[in-house]
C-alpha cells in the first residue's frame, strides 16, 4: 500500500515528507467545480474530495489524500490571482484585517474515505501602497491562494496568525498526520 498525494504543490510534497518520505505525487488535474449554495467554508473540502476521488481511480489499492487551500476574507474566497490589478485588490484588501485560511483535506483507500478542515486565522499589518507594488512586482503572488505566501515574502506582511502555521502554507502536518493514523486503523 503506497501514499499518494494527489497534488503538484511542491510546498505540500515538501511537508508530506515530514509524515513519510515515501509519497508519490500525482495531481489530479480536475475542473475545480463548486456546487451553488455551498458555504465559503465547505469549499475547500469539497474541492479536496473533487481531487482525490479522481486520483484514487487510478489507486484502488493506495491511501490518496487530496488538499485545497481557501483564503476566505469575509464572505469572500480569495483565490489565485490572475493578473498585477488582481493581486493588488487582494493584498489591499487583506491590509490591516484578519482573514482566515481553511484547507480541507481528504483520504481515500478503496470504499473508505476520511475528512478534515483545518482553519488558521492570519491578521496582516496595515501596508502602504509601496509595499504592496512592490510585492506584486515579484512572481510570488500568482500560485497562491489570496496572493501571499507565508513562508516567502508574504511572510512580512504577518502580524500573527491563530492557528496551525503550516496549514497557511497549505497542508496541516499536525492534524494530518493524526487523522492519517485514525484512518489507517480503520482500513
Amino acid at each position: 500500500m503506497k501514499l499518494i498525494l494527489a497534488s503538484a504543490s511542491p510546498r505540500r510534497q515538501e511537508l508530506i515528507s515530514l509524515i513519510s518520505n515515501n509519497v508519490e505525487c500525482c495531481p489530479s488535474g480536475v475542473d475545480e467545480v463548486i456546487p451553488e449554495g455551498l458555504a465559503v467554508s465547505e469549499i475547500p473540502l469539497c474541492l479536496a474530495f473533487q481531487k482525490v476521488q479522481a486520483v484514487a481511480r487510478d489507486f484502488p489499492q493506495d491511501i490518496v489524500i487530496g488538499c485545497d487551500t481557501s483564503v476566505i476574507l469575509g464572505s469572500e474566497v480569495l483565490g489565485k490571482p490572475k493578473d498585477k490589478d488582481d493581486a493588488r485588490r487582494m493584498i489591499s484588501a487583506l491590509s490591516g484585517r484578519v482573514h482566515q485560511v481553511i484547507t480541507g483535506c481528504a483520504i481515500f483507500c478503496g470504499e473508505k474515505s476520511l475528512g478534515f478542515s483545518n482553519t488558521t486565522e492570519v491578521e496582516f499589518f496595515k501596508l502602504s501602497q509601496q509595499e504592496i507594488e512592490d510585492y506584486i512586482n515579484t512572481s510570488e503572488p500568482y500560485d497562491k491562494a489570496g496572493g501571499y505566501g507565508i513562508q516567502g515574502y508574504g511572510g512580512l506582511f504577518v502580524k500573527g496568525i491563530k492557528g496551525d502555521y503550516f496549514n497557511v502554507v497549505g497542508l496541516p502536518i499536525a492534524e494530518l498526520n493524526r487523522q492519517l493514523k485514525k484512518f489507517l486503523g480503520e482500513v
